[in-house]
């Protein structure tokens, strides 16, 4: 439950467009009242004081593509995997989270979609980050762009499947491969749902990109990761070469993307060129986190524990037998730190391409991802280097340790 108590977060203000020096925010029945400088602020006189030194107040993370930590993945379909995953991403300064799906049977999915659905209703802050909707990204994969998840899983678009997902209520983000038979169906009904749709895992041509773009498609899941070509475009339909996912979004301007900056996934190049061309408002931080996330290196099931596809951390990344990358096994701190050092975006436009952009995509940005009045006190304490010091979610504290 939020604190009834007036706090008072003293500090470097990480505001959306500014640093805010020697800010102060105030917070009371889960809610920011106030935001502005010390000396301008009346502040409640019975407040708790949280002082953030010579570091920063922020907004609190916010995740649209994670799939597990702390030795649990979300298809683990069960309410104790989705609350230690939110749990140990929370200890990183996630404080709202989707809940990603990988592929799997009919029947995983459905355990996981319910599994999130209880923790949402029954949610506490001492689940960790708020679950706000699911990210249902599996199974609709192109065949040969499957990557790290089980190829058993995957399979072409089944509205009969589909609509019994979405009929659940808990769905918010919808992914599916922009050439697969039945896609365009899938992207109009999610998109009538209130999902923000996107493209994930897929070969689609500029051609395909189109037809899913008129269908209410958006976004594309972990830019340049799992993704088309011109080179693999024109293996598939030979010359002259074709645009890809990647020059179409480029392209236009109403399209967003997403980039895992892990520092394992992509060269500081890559991240600085789709900061500069998408923009901070357009391209936002996302884990891809494992169930690795906050354990030792070793060999680890990547999606459900019972029959997921193996793969290998060595505590910086993922990778499977053959090399490839499985996913991140770090979390959005370490997103936004690297995205910090790594690029010119700097610590304000860091902050935000792991907040309040992944909000205002997602239809969240009237509630959270920015220091504004109005707005849940989702809230972090962080030093000079953005390492997460104290977590706040809905203005009570998130003091829970791991879970052994």
């Amino acid at each position: 439950m939020p604190l009834e108590k007036p706090v008072v977060f003293a500090g470097t203000v990480i505001l959306a467009d500014r640093l805010l020096e020697n800010g102060v925010v105030v917070c009371q029945g889960g809610k920011i009242t106030a935001v502005g400088a010390k000396d301008k602020v009346e502040l409640p006189r019975d407040a708790e004081i949280v002082e953030a030194g010579d570091g920063f107040v922020g907004p609190g993370y916010i995740d649209i593509h994670v799939h597990g930590g702390d030795g649990a993945d979300f298809m683990d379909g069960t309410p104790e995997a989705v609350v230690t995953v939110n749990r140990a991403h929370a200890r990183h300064g996630t404080t709202t989270i989707f809940p990603t799906t990988t592929t799997g049977s009919k029947e995983q999915i459905s355990a996981m979609l319910k599994s999130s659905l209880a923790v949402q209703r029954g949610w506490t802050s001492k689940d960790g980050a708020r679950v706000a909707g699911v990210h249902f990204y599996g199974p609709y994969f192109a065949e040969d762009k499957v990557g790290c998840h089980s190829k058993a899983g995957r399979r072409d678009p089944d509205p009969a499947e589909y609509r019994e997902h979405l009929d659940l209520g808990v769905i918010r983000i919808a992914t599916c491969a922009a050439e697969l038979p039945g896609a365009e169906l899938f992207y109009r009904e999610a998109a009538r749902s209130g999902c923000f749709v996107t493209c994930g895992h897929s070969d689609a041509s500029w051609n395909e990109m189109e037809r899913a773009f008129r269908a209410g498609m958006r976004h594309v899941d972990h830019f340049w990761c799992a993704m088309s070509s011109v080179p693999s475009i024109r293996a598939r339909f030979g010359t002259p070469s074709q645009g890809s996912m990647e020059q179409f979004v480029l392209m236009h301007a109403e399209m967003s993307t997403e980039v895992i900056a892990d520092g394992c996934h992509l060269a500081p190049e890559l991240l600085e060129f789709a900061y500069v061309m998408k923009g901070v408002k357009r391209l936002c931080l996302v884990t891809d986190a494992n169930r690795a996330v906050d354990m030792p290196p070793g060999t680890y099931r990547f999606g459900p524990k019972a029959d997921g596809e193996w793969f290998k951390s060595d505590g910086k990344v993922g990778s499977v037998e053959n090399g490839s990358l499985a996913s991140s096994v770090v979390s959005m701190d370490t997103m936004v730190r690297n995205m910090k050092e790594l690029t010119s975006a700097g610590v304000v436009n860091a902050v935000r391409m792991g907040s309040l952009t992944p909000a205002e995509l997602t239809g969240l940005a009237g509630e959270v991802g920015s220091v504004q009045t109005g707005k849940r006190a989702d809230l972090l304490v962080l030093d000079r280097e953005l390492n997460v010091k104290r977590v706040f979610i809905g203005g009570a504290e998130f003091t829970s340790g791991r879970k052994r």
